[in-house]
């Protein structure tokens, strides 16, 4: 049963189910999908690995508390559980049954995830399977849970990282293993072993902290990973390498020495001139004998542009075609793809492109190159695309509206010139001016209906840039209850990056129909710097940081008071984290500070001089243009700490202790002068949280905090005051089965 929430609020926002991106089989027929929800009533959280049958459109349970999972055929699946001793686990079984018919077909001695399969024989017999997991200095598979505990709690290090993101670094690192599953003679599939792919080197991938899938592949006769350049300092340099392992024997040789990759063949890097970037994304070719990646040009800068690479015969590795490329290297099309997907005459990609992900594809040219990559399907915030046996494809994505939307692109002759938009139901379409919609599968919110939100709450408006010939674009979301006539105050999120941008998708921390069904029009700016309309643009954050940024949202006021009357921008606030947090730091000394009733900061920048406390030093270095001691003035030039003396705004900051980018001394620096100059303030940290609020108890009491702080400095109710009233109405919503 689905239960409708009586009002979309911070705990049906953090109750809803989540539902991962689909993993359909070969045929579409099937989608696995792992579904999480918390329950603030018994404080507790499951998770389930579910299967949605497309045709009758029922889901059913497959397991709990399931690891990562990979189709073996269009009806069994291989799992990885959790066993004792901290143990995995490799479950086989069928899907319609999974619970009966699994067994185990072999078991690791530690944690691992990120599962990749690839099919060896035509007849579904032999699978090569590679995954994550961290290794010892010896090159074991590392076990926390029998790992020697050290008698001492010193560290002593030698060079950076020292620590990273959330989490002080060790002498363990990550490592891709190899595996190999056959069918034995009584018809199970059964591991006949593993080797480590990577041992006996310096590299570490997938690379910390965010890399996973994306940083390797494997096809029927190679593996290919990207790793830092071990040559350079992590801490000053953004630059990976792509390696590759090919050999006709390679699954052969596996679990015949942990090794024999280094052994029998040189690790050499795919050779990529001129770019000294970040490499990222490798993709076999379906018959695994071409690969494609991602590469950045620029070394120390990890918001450049991603553009396209691929090797036509992975036996010549050497042998490296630029797509898309033009002379002046900054490549034809102006969008940074994030994802590549194959096709028999070329690529797909999905990019951000004007405040949405969408899906673009791209043809081979004679005799050489690609077309320039065009738009085929409109966000919406395309999540992942899974191409089907049939050429067909799948897409999950979200909306600002719904949390988890499935829907399916058939490829055809009458595809040619049609940009496709997402549906929000069976229905209606997301966007009217586009016809053509890919066909509805699934929504997890039944298009935003569950949480009482609606497409008609979301607008676009445009306004002139700081910058010649720029133009800024803002979301707009309104409240469900919203009446034209009435006036509503303002709330102004500012996104992080800053080379980022608010994106028509879902997010469980930062959502705007949240503040919106307070009672506020929330407008969510793009401002310079923002990725999705062009590099030019994203790069002109460079040296700027408190200036074309700040005068576009001094100017995105104004317009926003001068033609939406159904703003009330005398109470109006702003809030921000990461750098939406400096920015709150940089108005509350500057004279839009001043046309604010009240601010809020998660997680800012107080002081340009404590980004040397950062581990990611290429960051600051490269945004501001050189290092302190080489430019103090601009360093300077850009410090919110230098404004002091107009901080005067009513303002909330929020710092957590594992925040590793951005020290928790920011924080309380900031905290500490707006109390010393008798500023109304608060201070709301998070001992067990890094840059992002995460825990469900911890992101209520954030969001608890937060409404209650800019309800109150506009004349809306506390958030806190109608809790108990909205619970009695029946806010939680329940899982659609």
């Amino acid at each position: 049963m689905t239960i409708r929430a009586a009002k979309f609020t911070p705990e049906v926002l953090l109750s809803a189910p989540r539902r991962s991106a689909g993993i359909p089989n070969s045929s579409g027929s099937k989608v696995l999908h792992t579904v999480s929800t918390y329950s603030f009533s018994d404080h507790s959280k499951k998770s389930e690995l579910r299967v949605l049958d497309v045709e009758s459109q029922q889901t059913s349970l497959v397991a709990e508390d399931a690891g990562s999972v990979a189709w073996l055929g269009d009806d069994t699946i291989l799992l990885l559980t959790d066993s004792e001793g901290g143990h995995t686990d490799l479950k086989v079984g069928s899907v319609d049954d999974f619970g009966n018919s699994s067994y185990r077909a072999g078991t690791l001695t530690g944690p691992i995830g990120d599962l990749k399969v690839t099919s060896l024989k035509d007849n579904g017999s032999d699978y090569g399977i590679a995954f994550s997991g961290k290794i010892t200095p010896d090159g074991d598979l590392f076990n926390p849970s029998t790992a020697k505990k050290p008698l001492t709690t010193g560290r002593l290090y030698k060079k950076l990282f020292v620590r990273h993101w959330d989490h002080w670094l060790t002498e363990n690192r990550n490592s891709i293993w190899l595996g190999r599953l056959k069918k034995g003679s009584e018809g199970k599939f059964e591991l006949t072993g593993i080797s480590n792919a990577v041992e006996d080197s310096r590299l570490e991938s997938p690379t910390d902290p965010f890399g996973g899938t994306d940083n390797f592949d494997i096809g029927k006769r190679g593996l290919a990973f990207i790793s830092k350049d071990p040559e350079l300092n992590p801490a000053l340099h953004t630059k990976t390498n792509l390696y590759l392992r090919v050999s006709d024997s390679l699954w052969d040789e596996v679990g015949k020495g942990n090794a024999y990759l280094f052994t029998k063949l040189t690790p050499l890097p795919i050779p990529v001139y001129g770019f000294n970037g970040t490499l990222t994304n490798p993709v076999f070719s379906p018959d695994g004998h071409r690969l494609a990646f991602l590469g950045m040009k620029t070394d120390g800068y990890e918001s450049d542009k991603n553009q396209v690479f691929y090797a036509p015969d992975i036996l010549t590795p050497s042998w490296v075609i630029h797509a898309h490329a033009s002379p002046d290297g900054k490549g034809k099309w102006d969008r940074s793809p994030q994802s590549i997907i194959w096709k028999s005459d070329g690529f797909y990609f999905t990019a951000e492109d004007h405040g949405r992900v969408c899906l673009f594809e791209s043809e081979y040219e004679r005799p050489a190159g690609l077309t320039v990559p065009r738009m085929i399907v409109k966000g919406g915030t395309i999540t992942d695309v899974q191409s089907l046996e049939n050429g067909d494809l799948f897409i999950s994505s979200t909306s600002l509206i719904d949390n988890s939307l499935y829907s399916l692109l058939p490829i055809t002759s009458k595809n040619n010139g049609t940009i496709y938009s997402l549906p929000e139901n069976s229905t209606t379409f997301s966007d009217p001016k586009i016809p053509a919609t890919t066909k509805y599968i699934s929504s997890q919110s039944k298009s935003g209906g569950m949480f009482g939100l609606t497409r008609a709450q979301i607008d676009e408006v445009h306004w002139p840039g700081a910058a010649k010939n720029t133009s800024i674009h803002a979301w707009v979301v309104k409240p469900s209850t919203f009446n034209s006539k009435e006036k509503y105050p303002l709330a102004y999120l500012i996104h992080g990056g800053p080379q980022g941008a608010w994106e028509d998708g879902w997010s469980t921390r930062w959502n705007p129909a949240v503040f919106a069904e307070q009672g506020f029009i929330v407008v969510c700016p793009n401002p310079t710097g923002s990725t999705g309309y062009g590099q030019d643009f994203t790069d002109a954050i460079k040296g700027e940081w408190g200036g074309l940024p700040y005068e576009d949202l001094v100017k995105g006021f104004e317009w926003i008071k001068e033609n939406l009357d159904y703003v009330d921008t005398s109470h109006s606030v702003a809030l921000g984290a990461s750098y939406g947090g400096y920015m709150m730091n940089w108005i509350q000394g500057h004279p839009l500070g001043r046309e604010l009733k009240a601010l809020v900061t998660h997680d800012g920048v107080f002081s340009m001089t404590a980004q040397l406390a950062s581990e990611e030093l290429y960051f600051p270095f490269h945004d501001i243009g050189a290092p302190i001691w080489e430019k103090p003035d601009e360093w300077a030039k850009w410090d919110p700490s230098r404004f002091l003396a107009n901080w005067s705004t009513p303002h909330l900051i929020i710092h957590s202790e594992l925040d590793y980018r951005l020290t928790m001394n920011e924080g309380l620096a900031a905290f500490n002068t707006l109390q010393t100059r008798g500023v109304e303030s608060q201070f709301l940290t998070f001992p067990d949280e890094n840059h992002w609020v995460l825990k469900p108890e911890n992101s209520l009491l954030w969001h608890e905090t937060v409404l209650d702080w800019i309800n109150e400095h506009v004349g809306l109710p506390k958030y806190t005051d109608s809790r108990e009233g909205q619970k009695k109405e029946g806010a939680e919503i329940a899982l659609a089965t």
